[in-house]
């Protein structure tokens, strides 16, 4: 093989050796920054993470709104209409936060078994109902009926 040949060979094989190195980065960063949804069923059913932030959605049950002391903490529970979890928020709410309202949430689990929210979605219109949590409740329904 021709020096010139052997230069351009390795040239093509360090080119394919970096965008693969390049590749492998992007997804991994990708699959790191993905947070899943789960509903409230899910969550109770373990199949949520236990150290790793995800979206968890529902209906805010009414009369579960706490507010311990004069802190900006939040305490209060979501449903799916079948099984409810309890969430802690430090933070300021969304103007429209209130009992059942449907609203997204994310953060992650600790060890008690409360839902620790970092954030706190809701949307502008009463109507709305986040794609996410209409699918859920959806599910649950239908779940419940055909038993």
């Amino acid at each position: 093989m021709k020096p010139a040949r052997r230069q351009r060979l390795l040239l093509i094989a360090l080119m394919v050796i970096g965008m693969g190195t390049a590749v492998g980065f992007a997804l991994k960063s990708f699959n790191e920054n993905l947070m899943y949804f789960f509903s409230t069923t899910d969550v109770i059913a373990g199949k949520a993470p236990k150290d790793a932030l995800f979206r968890l959605g529902g209906m805010v049950v009414k009369g579960s709104v706490q507010r311990p002391g004069d802190g900006l903490t939040v305490h209060f529970k979501l449903t799916d209409f079948s099984k409810e979890v309890a969430v802690e928020y430090t933070g300021i709410l969304p103007d429209l936060f209130r009992e059942g309202q449907g609203i997204v949430a994310n953060g992650k689990l600790d060890n008690r078994g409360v839902f620790v929210a970092e954030e706190v979605l809701a949307k502008h219109d009463e109507n709305y109902m986040p794609p996410e949590v209409k699918a859920s409740l959806k599910k649950q329904v239908q779940s419940t009926s055909g038993q």
